[in-house]
C-alpha cells in the first residue's frame, strides 16, 4: 500500500503522528513493512482528548521500540491553521537537524490532495498548483515524503478497523469554519465517493502532464547566494522559485507570486529578494545597502547589480567576488 518503499528502507525517518486515522495507519504499514522509524506529535492544547493522544503515542513508541518527540504548543490566538502548521515544521525541522533524519513522512493521502486542488481552483491556480501536492519533495535538509498520497481517507479506516488498530477522531475535524474542512464535507467526501478510480487517474495524468509542461530547473549556491540561468519561460522560473521557498519552509503568498510575473526584482517576507534578469535568477538575504564601501559601491555600479541585492552583497566580498566572475 505504501509509495516509495525504496525511499523509505535503510533511512533515518521521522514520522509526523497525530494517532488519527491517516497517521495511525501509516504508522502501522511501516511496521508492517518492517521500516525503521521514529514519530514526532504537537499537543496545541485545544482538547482534553488531545493528551490522551499523546499518551498513545508514547505507550506505541515503548511497545514497538522507536523514539516519540512530544511538542506542547502555546496558545494560539489568531489564524490557528497557518500557525500550527509553522510551529509543526518548526519542531520537525529542529529534530530533523539535530538527529539527522533523511526523511520526513507525513500521512497526507488522496483527499487531501482532492481538497488542495479545489481550493487552488477556485482561488485561481494554474496546471502546476493544481497538481498540488507530491509523494516526494525535496527539501534543503531533507526529503518530504506522503506515502498515502494515492490512497483515500476509506481505505486507510478500512485497514484499521479489519486489523483492529485504535485510533482516535478528532472532533475538530467536523468544524467548517476551517476552509479545509468546508471543501472535505461539501465537495471532495462526496466526489471521493462517487468518483475514486477516476479521481486517482486523473491526478496520475496530471503529475505526467506537469513533468512535460514544466522545466526542471538547477538551484545553485554560494553561502547565501541561490541561483540559476532564466529559463525560456518565466513561469518555470517562477515554479523554481517557489519551490526554493518552499524547500526553506517559506511560502510565497499569492500577492507576492503576482509581483513576481510582472517586476523583475521582488522583496519576499521583508528578509529575502528576487532579482530575474535575462540571464540569471538570484534570491539574496535582503539587508538595507547602508555605509558601503566607495571601492565595493563602484564595483557594484558597474556591474549593474539590482540595488536590493547591494546591501547583502557589500556584507559578503567573497560573493560579490563570485557574483562578478559569473557575470563577467
Amino acid at each position: 500500500m505504501l509509495l516509495h518503499k525504496h525511499l523509505l528502507h535503510n533511512k533515518k525517518n521521522l514520522l509526523a503522528f497525530s494517532a488519527g486515522v491517516d497517521s495511525t495507519a501509516l504508522l502501522f504499514l511501516l511496521l508492517e513493512n518492517n521500516i525503521d522509524f521514529d514519530i514526532a506529535i504537537v499537543d496545541y492544547g485545544l482538547r482534553l482528548q488531545s493528551k490522551d493522544e499523546v499518551t498513545y503515542a508514547q505507550a506505541l513508541a515503548e511497545e514497538y521500540k522507536f523514539k516519540s518527540y512530544v511538542y506542547t504548543a502555546d496558545d494560539i490566538k489568531t489564524n490557528f491553521e497557518a500557525n500550527a502548521r509553522t510551529i509543526r515544521y518548526n519542531f520537525f525541522g529542529e529534530l530533523i537537524k539535530e538527529h539527522q533524519y533523511e526523511n520526513l513522512l507525513t500521512a497526507h493521502h488522496l483527499g487531501d490532495r482532492l481538497e488542495w486542488m479545489l481550493m487552488q481552483f477556485c482561488k485561481g491556480a494554474g496546471c502546476v498548483e493544481l497538481s498540488g501536492m507530491q509523494a516526494v519533495d525535496k527539501r534543503e535538509t531533507y526529503t518530504l515524503i506522503r506515502p498515502l498520497l494515492h490512497l483515500d481517507k476509506q481505505e486507510l479506516l478500512t485497514y484499521l478497523l479489519e486489523n483492529k488498530i485504535k485510533y482516535f477522531e478528532d472532533a475538530s475535524n467536523n468544524d467548517e469554519k476551517y476552509k479545509r474542512n468546508e471543501f472535505r464535507h461539501k465537495y471532495s467526501n462526496p466526489l471521493l465517493k462517487k468518483y475514486l478510480a477516476g479521481i486517482k487517474k486523473s491526478f496520475e495524468y496530471m503529475d505526467e502532464d506537469v513533468k512535460q509542461l514544466v522545466s526542471e530547473i538547477s538551484l545553485s549556491q554560494c553561502k547565501e547566494l541561490i541561483y540559476f540561468k532564466s529559463s525560456d519561460s518565466k513561469r518555470s522560473d517562477i515554479i523554481a522559485i517557489d519551490k526554493y521557498f518552499k524547500s526553506i519552509g517559506k511560502l510565497i503568498t499569492a500577492g507576492e507570486k503576482s509581483l513576481l510575473k510582472e517586476q523583475n526584482t521582488v522583496v519576499i517576507s521583508r528578509n529575502f529578494v528576487v532579482n530575474q534578469t535575462s540571464s540569471y535568477v538570484f534570491i539574496v538575504p535582503y539587508i538595507k545597502a547602508e555605509n558601503i564601501d566607495k571601492k565595493v559601491k563602484e564595483k557594484l555600479r558597474l556591474l549593474k547589480v539590482e540595488p536590493k541585492m547591494r546591501g547583502y552583497l557589500a556584507s559578503d566580498i567573497e560573493v560579490l567576488e563570485f557574483l562578478s566572475f559569473l557575470l563577467t
